[in-house]
């Protein structure tokens, strides 16, 4: 879309993917904020011009994207893009003043995730997998999903050359191409042991690269896929909750924490860059303590 400085924002994009390799997804999520914001100022200023952004402008802006129905994560996002955008138009000396700079954070109302517990996870570990086409590859991936916590973008991005099932870790890019060493559990190394030895060697194609997990094209798996493969062995265990492969990561997080790992650690291994992100999973495991306590204490 055509909008009143779109070269403003094409150099800040470019700077966000080449000096702080942020990944395409937050280059495109923030372009459209920025892009549905001037397009939103052009029809309030005659000749409008990034240097007469003003801060009035930006507060009825998000104001009126607030009456709209816009959810305050949403919201916030959209101010993170204008605070950075402005900040960098301003160490760049494009504009005098920065109109961003007062802006607030709106306040999140603060969700516990979803979380199987063990048996539930165990449950799902143990479905008969042998009437689907590649039994193998579903079984290593939910395994290796549980058993070190990754992403599910991880998970479909992580290749050969990652993985060391002798010394059982896995190597993995997250988010803002941070690399990370997650240590894999005995039983996923044997699921992906097993897997590499047969099905992944038919699944090879001409042209097949070096991805850990393969479509039945030899192709790498998209996430959409691994979504519909955790559905599909959640149905098939008699599941009649709602099961997706990031659940696997809030257990795995949940299930360290409650057995006494350290929050840090776990941090470390989420590959959090903030460990107020990682705490979240404290309260799940107080809510947990707190609905055990209720349920077999005489005088709760």
């Amino acid at each position: 879309m055509d909008t009143p400085f779109d070269n403003e924002i094409d150099e800040f994009i470019l700077f966000l993917a080449t000096e702080r390799g942020l990944s395409e997804n937050y280059q495109v999520s923030t372009r459209r904020s920025l892009e549905e914001f001037a397009v939103w100022y052009g029809r309030q200023e005659e000749g409008p011009a990034i240097s007469k952004v003003t801060t009035d402008q930006l507060t009825a802006y998000l104001a009126e994207r607030k009456r709209g129905g816009l959810a305050a994560a949403s919201l916030k996002l959209i101010v993170v893009a204008l605070k950075i955008f402005f900040r960098f138009l301003k160490a760049r000396q494009r504009i005098t003043h920065d109109p961003a700079d007062v802006l607030v954070l709106p306040r999140l109302e603060r969700y516990l995730p979803d979380t199987l517990n063990e048996a539930e996870t165990e449950k799902l570990l143990q479905v008969d997998l042998n009437g689907r086409p590649y039994p193998k590859r579903d079984r290593a991936m939910l395994e290796l999903l549980y058993s070190s916590g990754l992403r599910i973008s991880e998970l479909t991005g992580a290749r050969l050359e990652q993985i060391n099932l002798e010394d059982r870790f896995i190597r993995v890019t997250g988010k803002g191409n941070k690399t990370r060493l997650v240590p894999v559990g005995r039983k996923a190394c044997e699921a992906i042991n097993d897997y590499l030895e047969s099905e992944r060697r038919a699944l090879v194609r001409p042209r097949t690269g070096s991805e850990l997990f393969l479509s039945r094209r030899g192709q790498k798996l998209t996430t959409q896929r691994v979504w519909q493969i955790v559905k599909e062995i959640a149905e098939l265990g008699g599941f009649d909750i709602r099961i997706y492969p990031h659940l696997l990561r809030h257990s795995f997080a949940t299930h360290l924490l409650s057995n006494g790992a350290d929050l840090r650690i776990i941090q470390e291994l989420l590959g959090h860059a903030d460990i107020s992100t990682t705490q979240i999973y404290t309260h799940v495991d107080q809510n947990r303590l707190k609905t055990i306590h209720k349920k077999f204490h005489p005088r709760a």
